[in-house]
């Protein structure tokens, strides 16, 4: 195999990887509920008031938004925040929105809700697994005690 052509293997920063995970999950969050316009019959449920079973009001819209503003927070947050605090955030927020993901299922289900919300939720299976496995670093003083024993 001739190493001089081969490719450089780029080590991405954890926080990156979760960032753009967050990301692709947006583009299918908002792509899925994008396509759900083109069903027969929901242009004139909405024009009448109706989303599902929820009217239209000024409080279903910020309940809308704010789902889709935790994720798309999540995108910036997952490299902003310390380590600790990032960890527990992208696992508890990704938890809670698989079940939230499949209860967007709940009623007429076409097949591409379906193929989103699968590749949602393994996203945010892959964003808990992650976060869960997060590197951690040696407590100083063990490495030193570790040695000084061994080496008696």
């Amino acid at each position: 195999m001739n190493t001089q052509n081969a490719l450089k293997d780029i080590k991405v920063n954890l926080k990156l990887k979760l960032a753009t995970l967050w990301a692709s999950l947006m583009f299918l969050y908002i792509y899925v509920d994008y396509f759900a316009v083109y069903m027969p019959g929901k242009i004139e449920d909405i024009l009448t008031g109706r989303v599902f079973i929820f009217d239209i009001t000024q409080g279903f819209l910020l309940a809308a938004l704010a789902s889709v503003t935790i994720p798309a927070l999540m995108i910036f947050l997952s490299v902003a925040l310390p380590a600790k605090v990032n960890r527990w955030a992208n696992i508890i927020i990704a938890m809670v929105y698989i079940p939230y993901t499949l209860f967007n299922l709940a009623g007429e289900a076409w097949m591409h809700m379906v193929f989103g919300a699968v590749a949602e939720v393994i996203l945010l299976c892959i964003i808990t697994c992650y976060a869960w496995k997060w590197p951690r670093t040696q407590a100083p003083g063990i490495t030193d005690s570790y040695n000084k024993f061994s080496s008696e």
